[in-house]
C-alpha cells in the first residue's frame, strides 16, 4: 500500500485498515509459531503500512492541535 493512496482516506477508514493489518500481523506470527509462513516477507510489508498508516494519522492530528492553538 503506498502512502499516497493512504492520505486519500478519512480518518475513520484508516483506522479501519490499522485494525485490519494488525490481525493480519498476529495472524502471520501465529502462522510462523506453526511453522506454516510461506512468504516471510509479508510480515515486513505488514509492519511497514502500519507504521505508514500511524504516521499519516499522527500528521492530521498534529495539524488539527496546530490550528487551534
Amino acid at each position: 500500500m503506498k502512502a499516497r493512496e493512504l492520505r486519500n482516506l478519512t480518518d475513520e477508514e484508516l483506522n479501519q485498515k490499522l485494525q485490519e493489518l494488525y490481525r493480519k500481523l498476529f495472524e502471520l506470527r501465529s502462522q510462523i509459531k506453526i511453522g506454516r509462513l510461506e512468504k516471510p516477507h509479508e510480515i515486513r510489508m505488514c509492519k511497514r503500512d502500519i507504521a505508514r498508516i500511524k504516521t499519516i494519522l499522527n500528521e492530521r492530528k498534529r495539524e488539527r492541535e496546530g490550528v487551534k492553538k
